[in-house]
């Protein structure tokens, strides 16, 4: 064989025997591993287990507790002490509790679990009479003693049934962990024999052949020599390569001079080398030696000074940033600039490479300008927007104020004038003041029922927001006069959250009051309909009509405000708004609500 075969071969057999030994001591390890992993966690299981056992007994001390204290308070007569046992029983009671949801909370057998449901009833019981005894006795501080003799029949009923159960929990605690440890010995059975069948087969493939290959590796020794000369003779190659890579780095090197803005300095930022591109931007010539390279960039002592600072503070870590400065010629140039430390013939060097990105900057400049204006418009707008709202919620209060002063107010105090008024010795005259009175009554009620639904109408809070519209509709029709008609045409009936409801009832008040105030409608038409995904409410009238491009001018007029109001509650309940609207013709507008799932 050849030198190279026999090289082959040997690096084929080093393979092998390298990874026939790598199996074997993976193998073992994981023999090792897993058994030390099973072992540990039967251990936890184990500890788990007479936790669990342990825990059941305590179960079982607690309901024995419980009863006897239950009997104790059944027996005593002293206040005093009585508060002492019911104490005792409640924080029984809580630790009784307590365990048992920890033992229903661990990952419990089917037998287990089947159990725990045969004894959750009378847990339950005896949990429920003994809280009704704790409870009584905090209300009434004293204990019904016919009561207190019914449930203590209960509890100790169940809590024989309950002990019975706990027996039942705790010896199937005690087979599971039985049938654990057994499974544990076979299993460490098992792998205490895989492990000394793969030791046997390590010895008789790993091993074994390892030695006769030691043997052989000591005659390959003698080729050293011969590798020797080779070795020299790849390194006249090495410096044939190295001749190439200093032609194509040449080439390279031009071809980043034609391509980018590229110069290269020294550490303290002295021109070695200046690209073509660099030259034909800033005017100057390639040639320059003994300049900055923030001399040739601007004209500007404090430009220079920064530019002069990031070369030096960063001449060995590098740094990579936005230079903005003014040239020669005062013309704003924004360079995206990466200074990278390099080695040239064993000389540190800097090779910089910038990217002219002034059209870039200067519209993203210009974007951000833009994007701040119409920001600051927006607030502007929010700010009228809510000093509107203030100022109509300020003005709704004190109408509602005037309305329950001059109305409301005036009619209670003429009540009183005619309460006084009445004389009893003219029947006559007594009876005709009894009858204005009643007519007086009637006003009032009237007026309280006014302003009250118009501040929250309890239709909405008992019974949805399609219960409240048709109220909301009835009512208007008598105060008002005109022909307002409700229409629930897919009959929704579902009820929506409270912030959903009140905005959608604010929204539909307000349309229908425009209606009213300013179109002067003799119609109105209040429709609700809905889908799987949209409730979708229509108010359509017959009024006069408007010009909707001309309300959106004049927004800060009444009328105005009240759409934008609209809009503002709309949007806070996700949903949108739809108006058309002609003069003469009416207007209709509509709400789509999104119905949650």
């Amino acid at each position: 064989m050849s030198n190279q075969e026999n090289q082959s071969l040997d690096k084929l057999i080093l393979k092998k025997l390298t990874r026939l030994y790598l199996i074997a001591l993976s193998l073992v390890a994981i023999s090792i591993v897993i058994s030390h992993i099973v072992i540990d966690n039967q251990i936890d299981n184990q500890a788990e287990d007479s936790y669990l056992i342990n825990l059941s007994g305590r179960q079982r001390m607690l309901s024995q507790k419980l009863s006897k204290e239950v009997l104790l308070l059944q027996k005593e007569n002293d206040p005093i002490k009585e508060a002492i046992i019911v104490k005792s029983l409640e924080e029984t009671l809580k630790l009784w509790s307590h365990s048992h949801e920890i033992i229903i909370n661990q990952d419990n057998s089917e037998n287990v679990k089947a159990l725990i449901d045969k004894l959750l009833p009378y847990y339950k019981s005896i949990k429920n009479e003994t809280e009704l005894i704790i409870d009584d006795y905090i209300k009434h501080k004293e204990i019904d003693a016919e009561q207190l003799d019914a449930r203590i029949a209960i509890i100790n009923v169940d809590e024989s049934l309950f002990l019975n159960a706990m027996d039942q929990i705790v010896n199937q605690y005690e087979a599971e962990a039985s049938s654990k440890l057994s499974s544990l010995r076979y299993l460490e059975y098992a792998i205490f024999g895989i492990t000394i069948i793969i030791l046997i087969l390590e010895f008789l493939f790993v091993y074994k052949p390892a030695a006769t290959y030691v043997e052989s590796v000591i005659s390959k020794l003698l080729s050293a020599e011969k590798k020797a000369i080779e070795m020299a003779h790849n390194a006249d190659k090495l410096t044939a390569a190295k001749e190439a890579s200093v032609r194509e780095l040449r080439a390279l090197n031009y071809a980043m001079d034609q391509t980018l803005l590229f110069s290269r300095t020294t550490l303290d930022g002295v021109i070695t080398h200046l690209g073509d591109n660099f030259s034909k931007l800033f005017k100057v010539n390639s040639m320059h030696s003994n300049l900055k390279f923030s001399q040739i960039l601007t004209s500007s002592l404090k430009d220079r000074n920064y530019i002069d600072q990031i070369i030096t503070s960063n001449n060995k870590s590098g740094w990579q940033g936005q230079l903005k400065i003014f040239n020669k010629q005062d013309e704003l140039k924004w360079l995206d600039t990466t200074i990278i430390p390099v080695t040239v013939d064993s000389r540190a060097e800097l090779l910089i490479i910038c990217f002219d990105i002034t059209e870039r900057k200067i519209a993203q400049l210009e974007v951000e300008r833009l994007s701040k204006e119409q920001f600051e418009n927006e607030m502007n707008q929010q700010k009228i927007l809510s000093s509107k709202i203030v100022e109509n919620q300020e003005n709704e209060q004190n109408r509602i104020a005037k309305e329950i002063h001059d109305g409301i107010g005036q009619m209670l105090t003429g009540l009183k004038f005619s309460l006084e008024s009445i004389n009893l010795s003219d029947p006559n005259k007594a009876k005709e003041k009894i009858a204005y009175l009643k007519e007086l009554s009637a006003a009032i009620i009237k007026g309280v029922r006014t302003a009250t639904f118009n501040l929250m109408p309890p239709e909405l809070k008992d019974h949805g927001i399609a219960s409240s519209l048709l109220r909301m509709s009835q009512e208007l029709k008598k105060l008002t006069g005109q022909e307002i008609i409700f229409i629930n045409k897919t009959d929704f009936n579902k009820r929506l959250d409270s912030l959903t409801e009140i905005n959608i009832y604010r929204i539909t008040q307000e349309a229908i009051n425009n209606a009213i105030k300013y179109a002067n409608a003799d119609h109105i038409v209040v429709m609700i309909s809905h889908s799987n995904d949209i409730l979708s409410i229509t108010i359509d009238d017959d009024g006069n009509g408007f010009d909707p491009a001309e309300a959106e001018k004049n927004k800060t007029s009444e009328s105005g405000m009240g759409m934008e109001f609209m809009k503002e509650r709309i949007k806070y309940i996700n949903g949108r708004i739809f108006l058309s609207s002609v003069i003469g013709e009416g207007t209709h507008l509509t709400l789509n609500i999104p119905l949650k799932k």
